[in-house]
């Protein structure tokens, strides 16, 4: 019975000397933080969510850059024809005006794109007409310019150079129609190309027209 009255004394006189304790833990503990704060020795606070921030505002505002950097699409002239396929290569002239005479005029040097047409990097219908003749023997060779486009069948290619970029169009159609049939569309839905020849020398009876829609362009040389 003795030691356990010894006991609880003991654990009273504890209890009551823990304010004591406790008081002196947390003035060494003040003068610890003091201590290390002089000393320069007390961690930085977190910063993820600052610099999360500052990341997220860097990648918007290049976002940004690049989306004004982009410029529109810029409506070229074209100034020549290929097509790989019934060996192709001819100019193109590029008129202001529907004179006829001056149409003709051209003709006799090459094709031409008809003025009211679109242009290559612009939607609409770039309408390219040229002479085909087949005669054995011809003294100007503009008038063989389109011989042989009644050829091309469904996705052959043809490419129509600017002064610095190439457009790559794929054939949808190939037709022979009467001349006196409507006039080819000018306003189509998209990026279309429309190659257009009488069907033989001098006479304007019949014409092929070949159909094509763009597929890609790039700078020359890529």
């Amino acid at each position: 019975m003795g030691v356990l009255v010894n006991g609880i004394r003991a654990s009273r006189r504890a209890w009551g000397r823990k304010w004591s304790f406790s008081g002196l833990f947390l003035v060494i503990f003040a003068l610890m933080v003091l201590l290390l704060a002089r000393l320069d020795l007390l961690p930085d606070p977190p910063a993820a969510a600052a610099d999360g921030g500052a990341a997220a505002g860097s990648a918007a505002a290049t976002i940004a850059a690049t989306t004004t950097a982009v410029s529109p699409a810029v409506p070229e002239a074209p100034v020549k024809i290929e097509i790989a396929k019934i060996g192709l290569s001819a100019t193109i002239a590029d008129p202001a005006t529907t004179d006829t005479n001056v149409l003709d005029a051209l003709l006799l040097k090459g094709a031409v794109r008809y003025p009211t047409s679109a242009k290559l990097n612009e939607d609409g219908n770039v309408v390219i007409f040229g002479h085909s003749s087949y005669l054995p023997i011809v003294k100007n060779q503009a008038y063989k310019t389109f011989d042989g486009i009644q050829k091309l069948s469904a996705g052959d290619l043809i490419t129509v150079y600017s002064s610095d970029a190439a457009y790559t169009y794929a054939v949808r159609t190939v037709a022979k129609e009467k001349a006196s049939n409507a006039a080819i569309p000018l306003a189509v839905a998209g990026r279309v190309l429309t190659l257009s020849t009488c069907n033989s020398f001098a006479t304007t009876d019949d014409r092929f027209v070949v159909t094509a829609d763009f597929v890609e362009s790039h700078p020359i040389g890529e």
